[in-house]
């Protein structure tokens, strides 16, 4: 069985607080791009085996989310799910932004759910995601969803930017978690972001930000020189997905756009019409 994990953009991010736990609360936006995404393929084998392909990884493959996941999951139903032949083409790019591996580790969870015939719900399946990394829930349900606590307690929201182009640019440029939230000052927005998404997209820019910009901007300028090139083409909104490093602009279905200059910062992804 072959599913396509998406990934997804951040619309809006606040750090909100430091936990107890160390961890940070957050409020956000998740949004699945459902046209930029992996292939993944399961399938009953005599034997366990993972194979990647595609984009190479800076992980070792028995390290890979798509192995945890479904050994968490293997450990609760030993006698129901068997061996496995997990194969994962990776498009999405990492250490982006994106939620590309934790994709991958939800769709696998899903994907397990389904050949095993677990009868897991949504909220069963998310559960097990949680374990795996802060927005890897998201991707159960994969739907725009109002964010908070880590990233993994979810609000439904009426969102849609269908028919929007939707410009995607990962520069080479390298974020680690530790590194982004090194220069954060958490504290509550004045800005409330479900309230925000009801106002016209052109006036996201004033209202709308991503708290890891200001100080991953100033260590690496190219992200502020490409989201400020977004908005010399026309864009509505643009911002920094997740901790970054990818930037993304969202653009009037008939905006012109040169993505030949886009090429030259770093992978370039356009995405007409998506949902």
């Amino acid at each position: 069985m072959t599913i396509h994990p998406n990934c997804k953009i951040n619309l809006g991010l606040h750090i909100v607080e430091k936990r107890p736990d160390g961890y940070h609360n957050i409020e956000t936006i998740f949004y699945p791009v459902k046209q930029l995404h992996d292939q993944l393929e399961i399938v009953p084998s005599d034997n366990f085996e993972f194979e990647i392909d595609g984009i190479v990884l800076d992980c070792a493959a028995e390290d890979n989310l798509c192995i945890k996941a479904y050994n968490l999951i293997k450990t609760d139903y030993p006698d129901k799910i068997g061996n496995v032949s997990i194969k994962l083409k990776k498009h999405i790019p990492f250490g982006a932004g994106l939620g590309g591996g934790s994709a991958d580790a939800a769709f696998t969870l899903s994907l397990i759910n389904r050949i095993f015939d677990l009868e897991l719900s949504d909220e069963q399946l998310q559960t097990y995601a949680r374990r795996i990394g802060a927005d890897c829930a998201f991707f159960i349900k994969n739907q725009p969803v109002y964010a908070t606590e880590k990233g993994d307690i979810f609000e439904d929201i009426n969102l849609s930017l269908k028919n929007y182009i939707l410009l995607i640019v990962k520069p080479d440029v390298y974020i680690s978690t530790a590194e982004a939230y090194s220069g954060v000052c958490p504290q509550k927005s004045a800005h409330n972001l479900k309230e925000i998404i009801t106002k016209p997209m052109a006036e996201w820019r004033e209202y709308m930000h991503n708290d890891f910009e200001k100080t991953i901007f100033e260590k690496h300028p190219l992200l502020a020189h490409i989201k400020k090139m977004m908005y010399s083409y026309g864009a509505l909104y643009a911002a920094m997905s997740g901790s970054g490093s990818t930037i993304y602009g969202i653009f009037e279905k008939n905006a012109q756009i040169n993505t030949k200059e886009f090429e030259n910062k770093g992978i370039t992804y356009i995405i007409d019409n998506f949902e």
